[in-house]
């Protein structure tokens, strides 16, 4: 696509693009942002953030959290309970891609999500009830109305309705154009909409040439004001009524200061001033290259047409009727030359001498330039320009030398690298919240609780998640560290001093990574000591501490051989990264003091810090280790792996097994078969009285099952089913390991295989804690009989409540934990959970949700739960997603299920691997490579868009019919709370607390 912008003698500001259309907006209008999604069962019309516009200015809305979609619930509970647990959706619009849809010769690119953004946390949203994809979408001026236009060439006109409290955005009409019988489809296929300013009619340019004028709102055909093509041939010269056709109409423009007069584009060149009043045409223009775009100067003396070939030209509008020449006409520039740059998404900016051509790594859907002159102004005065490309929205300065590019407060790309990890940290201290917006502030970025995601470029983003939209406060970079291809310290905007026009790279969005080596794929902040631990794909681990100066440092080095040179194990998979030796520069924020480099370099699976003890423990498929990072040695390493865990040594992109493995185990089911069917037929000839007494039984048993759940066969899996050596968790407790009079420090990992470790920890006291090493000693081994990997480990102190996190009760955030009474553990697989008392380490309950739910665990955390009702009141659960998409939550200690919710498609599996929980029962998932979704199990903790727009009274003929009470309205702030029409819920409900209003002093809860 090639786009530019260029600058006449006198200094007027013109936009064009010669490929898409671009919008002459308000200084203050928002963007559409539309999103094609084949997948999707029902077409998204609209989410829109923002500020909904008058032709005279913005509206301001209300905005406050209410519940958006509350899901059927699969089990009953009782009524406390349901004053703790609901499901309410709503999705952090931070960035939605637009999709690599098609592009057809001379249509605009399909799309069939629609989004709006303006000020931060204003949002509403429409479905169509059809299954198609919307292809453009126009605002009525003046109405907060809009119209959707489908693939199907149905037109839909929506608009804002009050409606329990908040506006809503609803479908009033609908409409198709159709031709005469007999009439081919494309006689009225729609090419171009234009919204009149009378906001009476709409003009419809279509494939065959015609212009079609419906009436508003009543979608009434107007036939006696279209505009014929047999009209426009009266006006034209000789050699063009000779030509077959003109084509479809590619462009629909008022003239900025008369009403009266439509400029129209055909496809093949021509440009005709079409005269509504007298219905004929007053001016042409013939143009020689095939049309893509219009657009009139401001004081409609002039126009701008652009073309497919790359040249642009300036036509003027006389008030005489002579045949005009173009003023100007340039080529190749429009833009960048297709045959030259075709791999090129660029937009060309040009002032006077002045030409920039910047750069894009993905494909320009859309510009429009902000002016700030009076619309009484002879010039524009444009002050910035938008650029919405198909990864990211990148705002150019224009007032500023050399057009620099303005970072975003909001819609930022989350994925300008791809997203590998996510994790949240909930009630962030205000003091480390602070020194994070300091260390952002000091990175350009103008921007409680955080998000970090964590990218396949080693980088690591944070996220104010306290809102609907999601902030960026600072980025975190671990590629100085080691020694890459890539230089940090390249200029990522370079000017390419050999080309003309120079070229200038712009945007974050960054498809491509320079060593897949980096990626995070596991972190953990404590958000007391401000110590956070990274760890990544090659197996290296990073422990930083947050410094407010900048400093430069050597980042010490160790390594965990977590093989303990065991013979017959050869690692195939990639190399370690090799790190730098010399001091490294970091900039304020989170700076690495130690490396931990695991051997073989696979992939950290698993993550656990414990800023009080100074211990970090790490896992991979091969073992586990634990770290000391006050003395910077390591304590211990476990080798994990089992005779049968060959695979574990293919790399990290290995997933199939040997032929040799298949072959082996298809042998040992066909001699299992053999031997079950041997047994059968040898059993058949027992005696009468035998198969008596079993029938007998049977009966009983039958009965007895009438009274228990009906459980599903779940069969011990092998040592050789998986990476039985594979750690998925770590966990940190001080409890009763050895005998029930003393507690102690402990590590406890669980593997793919069923197996929890249980290491106790000697940590020597603060005073002796530098000359006195961290000693360990493996205490405990658990097998668990049915092999299914442990994703959960969990201590349960003697009122059966979760230990605290650690520096939580020495900063009088939590209560101290019940060290008196007999401490639980609690092992959670994918197939059941587990109870064992401690220290001895016997069974105590389980809860088998495989044999009674069919499903297996995928995520787990333990969530706090408070009543909507009452302050004085909550409780701790366990909240799991399965691999059916489903969220369940469960009770503790009992292990009870409370209540489940459908979330996920279960045929979304990028979705539920992405999804993460927080502390207070709220949780996030991907719904596309870019855009997050918020749900929330709790009643007391909503983050929802509520937003209220005074709307004017439309009469009959749709004209403004109260415009002071457009322009009055107020702004409420956001609050944490669902709406009901009952007006006595809210009184019930003004206790539940603000998210972003969670940030925690040290002092006080």
């Amino acid at each position: 696509m090639v786009v530019s912008t260029s600058v006449n003698a006198t200094g007027k500001l013109m936009s064009y693009a010669l490929l898409e259309s671009i919008s002459s907006l308000e200084p203050s209008l928002s963007l559409w942002i539309i999103r094609n999604n084949s997948t999707a069962k029902r077409d998204m019309l609209a989410r829109l953030v923002g500020m909904l516009l008058s032709s005279s200015g913005s509206i301001p809305a209300d905005r406050k959290g209410r519940q958006q979609k509350t899901l059927k619930d699969g089990a009953k509970c009782g009524r406390k309970h349901r004053d703790c647990w609901d499901v309410n959706r709503c999705i952090m619009g931070h960035w939605d891609r637009t999709q690599n849809a098609p592009l057809p010769p001379s249509h605009k690119p399909q799309r069939q999500n629609g989004k709006r953004y303006g000020a931060p946390g204003v949002e509403f949203m429409g479905l169509h009830e059809e299954n198609n994809t919307v292809m453009q979408i126009h605002f009525i001026p003046g109405q907060c109305q809009l119209v959707t236009l489908l693939d199907d060439n149905s037109l839909h006109l929506w608009s804002l309705k009050q409606h329990s409290g908040a506006s809503e955005l609803q479908e009033e009409q609908r409409f198709t154009l159709r031709g005469p019988p007999g009439s081919p489809p494309s006689a009225t296929q729609i090419t171009v909409v234009l919204p009149h300013s009378s906001r009476e009619v709409l003009y419809l340019g279509t494939e065959s040439g015609n212009v079609f004028v419906v009436e508003l709102p009543s979608f009434r055909l107007l036939e006696d004001r279209t505009i014929t093509s047999e009209a426009v041939l009266q006006r034209v010269p000789e050699d063009y009524r000779n030509r077959r056709s003109f084509e479809l109409v590619e462009a629909l423009r008022e003239h900025p200061r008369n009403p009266d007069q439509i400029l129209i584009g055909y496809s093949r060149g021509l440009i005709v001033l079409w005269d509504v009043h007298n219905k004929r045409v007053s001016h042409h223009f013939l143009g020689s290259q095939q049309l893509e775009n219009l657009f009139w100067q401001k004081d409609g003396r002039q126009i701008v047409s652009c073309h497919y070939d790359g040249s642009y030209a300036q036509w003027p509008v006389s008030n005489d009727n002579r045949q005009p020449e173009p003023l100007e006409s340039k080529v190749p520039y429009g833009g960048m030359p297709r045959a030259s740059y075709g791999d090129r998404h660029s937009i060309s900016v040009i002032h006077g001498s002045q030409q920039t051509a910047f750069d894009f790594t993905s494909r320009v859907i859309d510009f429009f330039v902000i002016c700030n002159a009076d619309p009484a102004a002879e010039f524009d005065d444009p002050s910035a320009m938008v650029v919405l490309a198909e990864e990211e929205l990148v705002v150019i300065d224009l007032k500023s030398a050399g057009w620099p590019a303005v970072h975003p407060p909001y819609l930022a790309s989350l994925h300008c690298s791809a997203i590998t990890c996510s994790h949240h940290v909930s009630n962030i201290p205000l003091k480390l919240w602070e020194r994070v917006i300091s260390a952002g502030s000091k990175q350009n970025s103008h921007y409680s609780n955080m998000v970090r995601q964590l990218h396949e470029d080693g980088t690591v983003r944070f996220w104010d998640a306290s809102g609907v939209c999601l902030r960026l406060l600072y980025k975190l970079s671990t590629v100085r560290v080691f020694l890459t291809d890539a230089d940090p310290n390249d200029n990522m905007n370079p000017l390419g001093e050999d080309e003309w026009p120079p070229l200038r790279k712009v945007g974050s969005f960054d498809p491509y990574s320079d060593d897949p080596r980096l990626g995070i794929q596991k972190i953990y902040l404590c958000k007391y000591s401000g110590y956070l631990t990274v760890a990544g794909t090659a197996g290296q681990i990073l422990v930083m501490e947050l410094n407010d100066e900048e400093s430069e440092h050597v980042v010490d080095h160790a390594e965990a051989d977590l093989l303990q040179d065991q013979e017959g194990y050869k690692w195939k998979g990639h190399e370690r990264l090799k790190a730098r030796d010399e001091p490294v520069r970091f900039e304020p924020g989170f700076q690495p003091f130690v490396l931990v480099q695991c051997q073989p370099p696979a992939v950290v699976t698993s993550l656990a810090l414990h800023s009080e003890w100074k211990l970090v423990a790490f896992g991979t498929s091969h073992g586990f280790g634990l770290f000391d990072h006050q003395q910077k040695r390591l304590v211990f390493v476990k080798c994990t792996l089992h005779p049968s865990d060959q695979l574990a040594l293919e790399g990290p992109l290995s997933r199939v097994k040997s032929l040799k493995k298949s072959l082996r185990q298809s042998f040992r089911r066909i001699r299992r078969s053999r031997v079950s069917s041997r047994k059968r037929r040898a059993g058949g000839g027992i005696t009468g009285e035998v198969q008596e007494a079993n029938s007998r039984f049977d009966q009983d048993a039958l009965q007895e099952m009438e009274l228990a759940p009906i459980q599903r066969k779940i069969e011990a899996r092998s040592a050789e089913d998986s990476f039985t050596g594979f750690v998925r968790t770590l966990y940190f407790a001080d409890t009763f390991l050895r005998d029930s009079s003393r507690h102690c420090p402990s590590l406890w990992a669980g593997t793919n295989g069923g197996t929890v470790y249980a290491f106790c920890l000697r940590v020597p006291p603060a005073e002796r804690r530098m000359d006195e090493p961290v000693k360990a000693e493996q205490a405990k081994e658990i097998q668990l009989m049915h092999r299914a990997p442990v994703v959960g480990i969990l201590v349960l102190d003697g009122h059966g409540t979760p230990l605290p996190e650690p520096l939580e009760v020495a900063h009088d955030l939590s209560k101290s934990p019940d060290m008196q009474g007999s401490h639980q553990l609690l092992v959670v697989s994918e197939e059941q959970f587990k109870v064992f008392t401690l220290p001895k380490v016997s069974s105590k309950l389980k809860f088998k949700l495989t044999a009674l739910e069919g499903c297996r665990v995928r995520k787990v955390t333990v969530a706090n739960f408070g009543s909507c009702k009452t302050d004085d009141y909550s409780e701790n659960d366990l909240a799991i997603l399965t691999n059916l998409g489903d969220i369940q939550i469960i009770s503790l200690p009992f292990l009870k299920l409370q209540i489940r919710y459908p979330c996920i498609r279960k045929e979304d599996v990028s979705g539920i691997a992405s999804c993460v929980f927080t502390k207070y029962g709220q949780g996030f998932y991907l719904i596309s490579p870019s855009e997050f979704e918020r749900f929330s199990l709790s009643t007391k903790w909503l983050v929802e868009p509520r937003c209220v727009v005074d709307t004017p009274e439309i009469t009959g003929n749709n004209y403004l019919h109260n415009k002071a009470g457009m322009e009055k309205a107020t702004r409420k702030s956001r609050e944490s709370g669902r709406s009901s029409g009952d007006p006595g819920e809210d009184d019930e409900r003004k206790s539940g607390r603000l998210m972003e209003h969670a940030l925690l002093n040290d002092e006080s809860e």
